[in-house]
């Protein structure tokens, strides 16, 4: 398993993909378009098999 985390592709506010890493720190992302700051998180997985 590698340790470098993907960016993600595009913003989850407006779904344009002008986006930048934002100061604030680890996982925190800027959109230009819509001017939000968001952070993405993996939270984790679940504990049982979801039926499709």
């Amino acid at each position: 398993m590698s340790d470098a985390r993907s960016a993600p592709l595009y913003c989850p506010y407006c779904g344009e993909e002008d986006l930048r890493p934002h100061e604030a720190g680890h996982g925190a992302w800027e959109c230009h378009a819509c001017a939000r700051v968001f952070t993405v998180k993996f939270t984790g997985l679940l504990s049982r098999a979801v039926n499709r």
